[in-house]
């Protein structure tokens, strides 16, 4: 599919009602293509002999349902570097100041079914103990709120994102570039090495939802005796920013963050990881442990990560939560 008959079909796709080749052409125009009505009948032609498009007469065209299903494998391919492009967006939308405690953080959306919460908070209890978690802070929804809509019959658990380090840093003038998602081989209690890896510019779609899918955590195993599998990000900041990020993260330490499991050294791979020159290397926790952990204690989820902004205010510590649902 080139990109011309790729706007076509979604054209076609959006308006969902036949329409002529004339208004066609105007619509092409939104999406930077200038061709003539007998060229944009040309193109109409491929895909009528395709059957993703049928003719009605005079009147023009509309989608077919191989049509549909086309644009949609088509708009997988188009979505390559999606993930990268919603880390960036969410860092800068997020108001998030670490000095008043106030603003908009970045929460991972996730959820379950209803009956299966005291479980699920067992193991977020666990994961909230531990190194591996960003915060210990959580949403609990079991209705609609503003903008997070809740199935019937489910729970809204609401996880701190680790892109929310990418925003704190930010907001202090330090760049931070999100180099991939992994699986993060954890030996006597100290990060060992990655066992799989899947770049962030490089998919449509979460590389830690992937992995977690794919069952190929055991986040309750590195808590319990120091040997698992957890989920991790490899980033790179200026060397000349270091010392200040290491600031950075004491305070938010000491504000009940965390988060960064290492520091490289200046030009220097971390766990065998290149970086870039004048670059020095992070691992962080990915924000999805304490959802792998619940699915290691078979509770099937559903989750969005990197998914909304939400008020900090309404975050509550999953301690207070798990003493509330007893």
């Amino acid at each position: 599919m080139n990109k011309t008959l790729l706007s076509i079909l979604k054209i076609l796709s959006k308006e969902n009602k036949i329409i002529g080749s004339k208004e066609i052409a105007k619509k092409l125009k939104m999406y930077g293509i200038n061709l003539s009505e007998r060229t944009v009948r040309y193109h109409l032609k491929i895909l009528d002999e395709r059957g993703l498009t049928k003719v009605y007469g005079k009147e023009g065209r509309r989608i077919t349902d191989k049509g549909v299903k086309e644009l949609e494998t088509a708009s997988t391919i188009e979505k390559v570097g999606f993930i990268i492009n919603k880390i960036e967006t969410l860092s800068y939308l997020s108001d998030f100041d670490l000095d008043s405690m106030k603003g908009k953080l970045i929460l991972n959306i996730t959820y379950i079914p209803k009956n299966k919460l005291k479980k699920a908070l067992k193991a977020l209890e666990i994961v909230s103990n531990s190194p591996y978690v960003m915060s210990d802070r959580i949403l609990i929804l079991e209705e609609d709120s503003e903008n997070i809509l809740v199935p019937t019959g489910h729970v809204c658990i609401g996880t701190v994102c680790s892109v929310t380090l990418n925003s704190i840093l930010l907001k202090n003038a330090i760049p931070v570039v999100s180099k991939f998602g992994g699986v993060l081989e954890i030996r006597e209690h100290k990060p060992y090495k990655f066992n799989a890896i899947i770049s962030y510019d490089g998919t449509s779609l979460d590389p830690l939802e992937i992995f977690i899918r794919s069952k190929m955590t055991d986040v309750l195993g590195a808590i319990s005796n120091g040997s698992g599998r957890i989920l991790a990000s490899f980033r790179e900041i200026p060397i000349v920013c270091l010392d200040r990020v290491k600031e950075i993260y004491s305070l938010m330490q000491k504000r009940g963050f965390q988060g960064i499991i290492m520091f490289g050294e200046p030009n220097q791979p971390l766990l065998d990881i290149p970086v870039g020159i004048d670059r020095v290397g992070m691992i962080v926790v990915g924000g999805l442990n304490p959802i792998a952990a619940m699915e290691e204690s078979n509770i099937h989820t559903y989750t969005s990560a990197i998914s909304t902004l939400y008020d900090s205010r309404e975050l509550v510590s999953i301690e207070e939560i798990a003493q509330k649902y007893k």
